[in-house]
């Protein structure tokens, strides 16, 4: 298949239109679109009005109808719980069936909207395609959120009915969520009338009369059941995903139904190159975007077994757990954050746990979620002797914009980048005043409108701020907000966001570039690097690094060193003098790192903490390192 991928970028390239009909096809329709594409549609145009169809069928119904309801559709794994549990598509159908007659005898129709926070166990993933069965609009809020945020999402989308569970499960400890849920109703002015808590036995939540009930009760009366999908539009609402770490008013991504499964079909079979039967396992939550795509709906759309893991990269209870599901559920293909792997290098930087279990049918790993440095998809290689692919999509686009599509052919590696553009996306890098920049220039990636099925049609119920955040920009294109840029081979080097830049004395800097130089330290397993104010030169670059368990050398060694790697690299115009070595850096529970927080308390300016924070202690800990530094509270 050489040449496969060039073959069919200008395929697309071509005649977009037919391009995605003819993947449309993978799709079974109730009635077939009247037009691939309507520009005259929303802020940009749709994809597939006309059409008739309905997600939950495609993932479901239409596998079980052609004699596969006995194959696997999902395999539940909690090393926390010790709850490990496998499903068929017909179990699965049955017990979403029980679940959209539940909600349908509890007054939700086709458009409701349908909050659902709950961990990572099945009755979640079944939930969201049980919505989907009805033509019901689910908006899934990751576990434990604060209620002050979840109330803002009960607000903006509407929601009639919350499905929840009594708690969350992580290493050590149990998080109640009944308490999170009952006083986001209290603060929300829109009132969901039900309450649906699944209980579970590590923790029984007490329950609201008239409003609460026991979720199982009351699917168990439904079992055995069925409820024929709703004919839904192609450009009707599958789902709402409020995107992390927002303030003020929440900014709800949309997902249509027909485009939606056009291109995550597509890239199951092109990018990840998964076929029917097989296990793919995206280790992430449902409460992001990864989870919506690739845990639930992708995977089932081609007819493919999914993991759902209740669980961390370490801790549960080591730094194998990968390995030990990816041995003993035969896992083809794995997709997780970069942030996983460092966290793993951290603690077996030898791949001990990697060399203890047989992987025989293990051929791909895929990372995404964060910028991938250079060195730890190196480590990764070697301890894995299998490709690993950096890609780059975002919440808003639902599916990658930028990989190495194995589906299609294995393209030539380029460490640092996710490779090249997808059918569907063209991308161009611009100065601020939106001109075009030549290769190797660092710049804003943008992609030319329109984007293609799968992406964001709009934001829910605001059209406008769609335009003002993505379109008003740079006219004709839709804004990443990432900055980069793109070699003469066509390959594109995702260096920060446009926010992270660093200007100093005048100089664009990228701390993704420094970040990398950081990570080639053989010491140093993780690094974020952040522009803190400087009176004289506006900003400067300043290192965080967290150091490889097995590591006893002196810190202010390593730091120096670090400092003089940047110097060698990046030379004297980085103006890297500072390097900070911590236990741990904030992250966003998805595994992002909250550079945007340490600036501000590295400024000693005044910070919200971000909803999304994985554990509020860890930006103490920056905190008090700044400060001994002399930053932050103290005099610089």
């Amino acid at each position: 298949m050489q040449g496969s991928y060039r073959q069919t970028y200008a395929s697309w390239r071509s005649d977009p239109e037919a391009f995605w009909r003819e993947a449309a096809a993978d799709i079974d329709w109730f009635k077939q679109p009247t037009r691939t594409f309507s520009p005259e549609y929303g802020p940009y145009g749709r994809w597939f009005a006309g059409g008739e169809t309905n997600t939950c069928f495609n993932c479901l119904d239409r596998h079980v109808r052609s004699g596969r309801g006995d194959d696997t559709a999902f395999i539940y794994d909690s090393p926390i719980s010790g709850a490990k549990t496998a499903f068929t598509y017909g179990e699965v159908l049955a017990e979403v069936s029980a679940i959209a007659v539940t909600l349908h005898e509890r007054g939700i129709a086709k458009g409701d909207r349908v909050i659902i926070y709950m961990p990572m166990v099945p009755q979640a993933v079944f939930a969201m395609l049980a919505c989907a069965r009805i033509g019901a609009v689910h908006s899934v809020v990751f576990g434990g959120f604060a209620a002050n945020e979840l109330a803002a999402r009960i607000d903006d989308s509407g929601a009639k009915l919350i499905l929840t569970a009594s708690c969350g499960l992580e290493p050590g400890r149990v998080v109640p969520y009944k308490p999170l849920v009952d006083l986001a109703i209290a603060i929300a002015k829109s009132k969901p009338a039900r309450c649906l808590v699944l209980q579970r036995p590590q923790l029984v939540a007490e329950l609201v009369d008239g409003r609460d009930e026991d979720f199982e009760a009351a699917v168990a009366r439904n079992r055995g059941v069925n409820v024929e999908c709703t004919p839904v539009e192609a450009t009707d609402e599958l789902y709402i995903l409020y995107t992390s770490g927002t303030t003020g008013q929440p900014k709800g991504v949309v997902r249509d139904n027909g485009g939606h499964m056009v291109a995550l079909a597509w890239s199951m079979a092109n990018i990840f190159g998964i076929k029917p039967g097989e296990v793919f396992w995206a280790a992430s939550d449902i409460g992001w975007v990864v989870g919506h795509s690739y845990i639930v709906y992708a995977p089932l759309l081609v007819g493919a077994a999914s993991v759902i893991f209740e669980g961390k990269p370490v801790g549960t209870p080591d730094a194998g757990v990968f390995w030990r599901i990816a041995s003993e559920h035969d896992v083809r293909v794995l997709f997780t954050a970069p942030t996983a792997f460092r966290a793993i290098r951290r603690e077996d930087s030898d791949g001990i746990h990697i060399k203890a279990y047989a992987m025989p049918n293990f051929r791909a790993l895929f990372l995404a979620g964060e910028r991938a440095d250079p060195e730890t998809l190196k480590w990764a290689e070697r301890m894995l002797d299998v490709p690993v692919i950096d890609h780059w999509w975002q919440t808003e686009t639902g599916w990658p914009m930028v990989a190495n599509p194995l589906g299609l052919e294995a393209l030539t590696v380029k460490h640092g980048s996710p490779s090249v553009a997808m059918p569907g996306y063209r991308i161009h890098v611009l100065d601020d005043a939106g001109h075009p920049v030549g290769p190797g220039t660092l710049g804003n990636i943008v992609v030319e409108l329109p984007l293609p099925p799968g992406c964001l049609p709009t934001l829910w119920n605001a059209d406008e701020r769609f335009r003002s955040a993505y379109l008003a920009e740079f006219p004709g294109y839709y804004k990443t907000a990432d900055a980069g840029y793109i070699d003469e081979d066509g390959y594109l080097f995702i260096m920060s966001r446009t926010d992270d830049i660093i200007n100093c004395a005048g100089h664009r800097l990228s701390t993704g570039a420094m970040e990398e130089v950081c990570a080639m330290h053989p010491d140093v397993a993780e690094c974020a690097v952040v522009g803190i104010a400087d009176q004289l030169k506006g900003q400067v670059p300043c290192g965080f690094l967290v150091l490889k368990k097995n590591v006893s050398r002196e810190t202010s060694a390593i730091e120096s060193e670090v400092v003089q790697l940047i110097r060698d690299s990046i030379g004297p115009v980085a103006a890297f003098k500072t390097a900070i070595t911590v236990d741990r850096l904030p992250k966003t529970r998805s595994g992002k790192i909250l550079r945007g927080t340490i600036q501000k308390i590295a400024d000693g300016v005044p910070w919200k903490m971000p909803a999304t924070i994985d554990d509020p202690i860890i930006l103490e800990e920056i905190a008090e390192a700044l400060r001994k530094r002399g930053f932050g509270s103290l005099p610089m």
